[in-house]
């Protein structure tokens, strides 16, 4: 009778260690997983830092003093723009803007890239998400710009494709910013924008979820704009 006990013992005490070294295949399965899936955002904050690394960079270089880098969450553009201006801590909503680009698409066969800054195949425009650009009132600009020299028909602005524009800048859709382009694209400030109080906007970061918040002055001395009521 004592040895069946003990052997039952030993048989349960065996059923317990395997289902113990079981569950603890699993544990460590299941902290493995959670670890890859820890490791991932941590790879992917490394690679955008390099974007906000390099800007930072270029806009201190060009004596900005007055910016900072905000990473938003992934639905930010599916937020109102009043949860958007409160996720960036802005003012009001109108300091929330961006950089889309333009193309002149009656622009001459001569006219294919943006080395004459006054007559250029593109332009970058920066405009408030709360106004309607008025791309009647660029063209007049860029006419009156020229002198008069080239005729009105030949300047006709619109945006450009998004392939284009990526090829052009190096930033996605969402992603665009004036700062550190791949080509040296001139660039339109609304003159709502630099008439805002206080005198600091937010605009892309050169990331879809990276936004960056910059000094106007300081924008204005870096980028070398032209001013335009281009906006309505």
């Amino acid at each position: 009778m004592v040895e069946e006990e003990v052997v039952v013992s030993v048989s349960l005490s065996l059923s317990l260690l395997g289902e113990l070294e079981i569950a603890q295949k699993r544990i460590l399965q299941r902290i493995s997983a959670l670890e890859q899936l820890l490791l991932l955002p941590h790879q992917q904050d490394n690679a955008s830092t390099d974007t906000e690394s390099r800007l930072s960079a270029l806009l201190r270089d060009g004596g900005v003093r007055d910016f900072c880098f905000k990473r938003v969450p992934f639905d930010y553009y599916d937020r109102s723009i009043d949860a958007r201006r409160e996720i960036l801590g802005a003012p009001t909503i109108h300091h929330l803007c961006k950089s889309i680009v333009m193309v002149n698409t009656q622009a001459p066969a001569s006219v294919n890239d943006c080395s004459d800054r006054n007559n250029s195949k593109y332009y970058v425009v920066v405009i408030q998400y709360t106004a309607r650009l008025n791309a009647e009132n660029v063209k007049s600009f860029l006419y009156s710009l020229n002198n008069g020299k080239i005729p009105k028909k030949k300047f006709n602005m619109r945006l450009a494709p998004e392939e284009e524009s990526l090829k052009l800048t190096g930033y996605e859709h969402n992603g665009v910013t004036c700062v550190g382009m791949k080509t040296d694209i001139p660039v339109i400030l609304d003159e709502a924008i630099a008439k805002l109080e206080p005198d600091f906007f937010w605009l892309g970061g050169g990331e879809v979820d990276l936004k960056l918040g910059i000094r106007t002055s300081q924008f204005i001395n870096f980028v070398k704009p032209f001013i335009v009521e281009c906006s309505t």
